[in-house]
């Protein structure tokens, strides 16, 4: 059977609030657990009008209280922002809440624009240049593991509990996958970012994996999938996603393009040539054909699981989406 995860960005749609998003991400994670999904996770973002989640370890705590049993996680923290010590604690605090569902995932993209990147950081953002050796600190501080020359060494990491979140690192380059593979840790590939050499990422993680904190690789592809009832219904969707497309490549920062703005946007020759450079990244239509994609994509990344991003024109397509997805895939269902 294929595990399916979601991914969640909190996206905001025109016309609907931040509060529209997080009630949104809230409903989402209750029909996910319902559903079989194996995973939730939470991507943390700043200062972008299209997306609404700069704090995934806050959101989680809230979505542990209205789930069951489907595991919860930051998809990702961006790392090179904080001190590992504090969001070792923080993890650990969720650990202690909803023992055996948590995951830590950890990333180095800013999140958003780079003077935002700036501010968060108050001036100190390291732009990754840190990354490996905070990642290496989060392994040690889960693990009891610092050497006796940290400063963090022999200070007591809180909540003390039996239990440890799941460790990955999340990426769309070999940086990611390499590194992972060198500390022997889970982890999820981009194809979302980008759609062209995941593979060959994968390969290499596998390849050079040293089994220390995992026994074995284990890896993730994160894929942008859109389901629909009909193909017709699938066309409409894919117009606001293209619209997102081409405003991210153009840089504007707005709000997710609704199906009306979708659906009446017309476009120039150059226009559809970034539209048309987009769309490997994504995978619309209907439950079948998306189903047979998805597949394809498993096999070609020799994937554990998939973890789907679904951003639609509407609040309820996307839980339609999800819907059908697990349908399609067959996922065991909460009784």
């Amino acid at each position: 059977m294929t595990l399916l995860s979601v991914l969640d960005q909190s996206p905001v749609i025109y016309g609907h609030t931040a509060a529209d998003a997080v009630a949104a991400t809230v409903d989402l994670a209750q029909l996910a657990d319902d559903l079989g999904y194996t995973r939730y996770w939470c991507a943390e973002h700043h200062g972008l009008l299209g997306v609404c989640n700069p704090c995934p370890e806050v959101m989680l705590a809230r979505l542990g209280s209205v789930t069951k049993r489907i595991r919860l996680g930051s998809g990702g923290v961006m790392l090179p922002y904080y001190s590992p010590f504090k969001v070792a604690e923080q993890f650990m605090m969720l650990e202690a809440l909803f023992p055996g569902r948590i995951d830590l995932g950890v990333g180095r993209a800013p999140g958003g624009d780079m003077r935002t990147a700036q501010a968060v950081a108050q001036g100190e953002y390291n732009r990754g240049d840190q990354f490996a050796q905070q990642v290496q600190d989060l392994v040690g501080l889960m693990d009891g593991t610092l050497p006796a020359d940290h400063v963090a060494h022999n200070v007591i990491l809180q909540p003390q509990v039996e239990t440890r979140p799941e460790l990955w690192v999340l990426g769309s380059s070999e940086f990611g996958g390499l590194l992972a593979a060198q500390l022997g840790l889970r982890f999820a590939f981009a194809h979302f970012i980008n759609a062209h050499f995941g593979h060959l990422v994968a390969n290499a993680y596998r390849e050079r994996f040293v089994a220390t904190r995992e026994a074995k690789p284990y890896l993730a592809c994160a894929v942008f999938a859109i389901c629909a009832d009909t193909e017709a219904e699938a066309v409409e969707l894919e117009k606001a996603v293209d619209l997102r497309r081409l405003q991210m490549a153009y840089g504007l920062n707005a709000p997710v393009p609704s199906l009306e703005q979708g659906r009446l946007q017309e476009y120039g020759e150059r226009e559809q040539i970034v539209i048309d450079r987009e769309k490997p990244r994504s995978v619309i239509g209907t439950p079948e054909s998306v189903a047979e994609r998805l597949l394809a994509l498993q096999e070609r990344f020799q994937a554990d699981e998939l973890i789907v991003l679904t951003v639609a024109g509407s609040y309820q397509a996307r839980l339609r989406s999800y819907e059908l997805l697990a349908e399609a895939f067959q996922l065991p269902r909460s009784i």
